[in-house]
């Protein structure tokens, strides 16, 4: 069984996982509700060891291709693993404060993680949608883990009904597709498009394309982003906005260069059409929230935009712009979260943006990790979410598409309106009369904002001396697996 040995050799990562979430989910079974710390400790562990496998694992394909593990698909999952136990972390604190500690939820995060690996190794459409639904039944389920909670319910309920239309949507082009071109795999496809690019197979591409922005909550597939960032709990909205959209986006890249790259300019347009409705509607969308979790969802319908500028622009250039841009996002988008997480008045937790004025008289320290992130997400020079918009930006504009960029620059500038109002607020307004002082952070969410803070500004002028050779390894060796 030479070659059975080597595919699995190969998809080691995610079987550490899968084989690890059954060990983790018997042990809670035997000792009950008690187990849920030791099972979080568990589970961290286990990602960090399923993120050193993948790192130190081969390169190839298995499954008749339907598996590749090229550098691309590495890189994605050290990012997606890693930022799968920083969830685990600050959602185990926040189950004891909530006192609805369970020992499901940690598994049930690297449940989705083995999906989240079997996405960005996909080499087929069967292996597309197989990760797809992996990971996306563990995060339903995590939608709604607050389930005595009225608007976490509505979150679960909307996040499935829209998933199952996605699904759908996806299901429909991959049958489209494979009617015209015979085979499911994306080489095979790639040839097949590049000799008949006819109008049946960019049909089915184009339901592809909607299926997953669907799963990267780009406009105009964006309807369920705002209603479940508000009404999730906390954690898992932080995971929801970080590692499954790092999978997604690889995803994307995947199966559009790996299985269109002779259409690309018909998927080009479609990609572009998908960024503008993204920059506008993430703009100027998050000018009317006032709940800071949905401010956050408009916020991430904007970038997810300018990520897929990085993808529309077909190029090497382009896909590691993405990864780059991806990577920076997503520590950005943790020390938001991990911040929102330890602020709370007699135990309420702060959720609108009126609450943080005069914040900076109780919480000097987080008042300048909070200013330090928004000016990083808004693109300040020269905080993280500066050098992420700089690499897609001129990845755009090498491949001719700087009149895209240019509308990418000017959303920018609008949405920095809403992050210069939490700023304002936080240090040039004062408190409402009789506003209750903030309670004792919770060390682990506050220590992860200070640290996703700190490396947005100074420490990415240090880590981007990393994060550029890594990236660009990932990018040159895309689909050499």
């Amino acid at each position: 069984m030479p070659d059975l040995s080597y595919a699995l050799n190969l998809a080691a990562s995610e079987l550490t996982l899968a084989i690890g979430a059954l060990v983790l989910l018997l042990l809670g079974a035997f000792i009950g509700e008690k187990s849920a710390r030791l099972i979080s400790i568990l589970s961290v562990a286990l990602l960090v060891a399923a993120s050193a496998v993948a790192a130190t694992g081969p390169l190839g394909q298995a499954f008749n291709g339907a598996y590749v593990a090229d550098p691309l698909a590495i890189y994605a999952k050290v990012a997606i693993y890693l930022a799968s136990a920083v969830a685990v972390v600050l959602g185990g604190g926040w189950m004891q404060r909530t006192h609805i500690a369970r020992f499901e939820f940690p598994i049930l995060i690297v449940l989705a993680a083995v999906g989240m690996g079997m996405m960005v190794s996909s080499g087929d459409l069967i292996s597309l949608y197989v990760g797809v639904e992996l990971h996306s039944l563990a995060l339903y389920v995590l939608a709604a883990y607050h389930r005595d909670d009225l608007k976490a319910s509505e979150a679960g309920l909307k996040y499935f009904v829209l998933g199952a239309l996605s699904s759908g949507l996806l299901l429909y082009g991959s049958s489209l597709i494979y009617g015209f071109a015979g085979s499911m795999r994306f080489e095979d496809i790639a040839a097949y498009a590049t000799a008949n690019p006819g109008p049946g197979l960019i049909f089915g591409l184009v339901f592809l394309i909607c299926g997953l922005a669907f799963k990267v909550s780009a406009a105009p597939f964006h309807m369920w982003t705002p209603d479940v960032y508000e009404g999730a709990p906390t954690p898992v909205v932080a995971l929801f906005a970080t590692a499954p959209k790092m999978a997604a986006m690889v995803l994307f890249a995947r199966a559009l260069s790996e299985g269109f790259l002779g259409a690309h300019d018909q998927w080009a347009q479609v990609l572009i059409l998908i960024c503008l409705a993204s920059f506008v509607v993430g703009a100027w969308g998050g000018l009317a929230q006032k709940d800071i979790q949905r401010l956050l969802a408009y916020s991430s319908i904007a970038n997810i935009g300018y990520a897929l500028l990085g993808i529309a622009a077909g190029t090497e250039q382009g896909l590691q712009a993405m990864i780059t841009f991806m990577t920076l996002y997503m520590i950005d988008t943790f020390g938001f979260f991990a911040i929102l997480l330890s602020l709370s008045r007699n135990g309420r937790p702060i959720r609108t943006i009126a609450d943080l004025a005069g914040l900076k008289t109780d919480r000097p320290l987080t008042t300048v990790a909070i200013t330090i992130l928004s000016l990083s997400v808004l693109g300040m020079p020269p905080f993280s979410g500066f050098w992420g918009k700089y690499y897609v930006f001129g990845a755009a504009a090498s491949s001719g598409y700087w009149v895209v960029g240019a509308a990418g620059l000017v959303a920018s500038v609008v949405a920095a309106f809403y992050y210069l109002r939490i700023i304002k607020l936080m240090w040039f307004d004062p408190a409402p009369e009789g506003t209750a002082k903030t309670d004792k952070a919770p060390v682990e969410a506050q220590w992860i904002g200070w640290a996703c803070a700190a490396f947005s500004f100074p420490l990415v002028i240090v880590g981007l001396t990393w994060l550029e050779p890594l990236t660009r390894i990932a990018a040159t060796g895309f689909g050499a697996g």
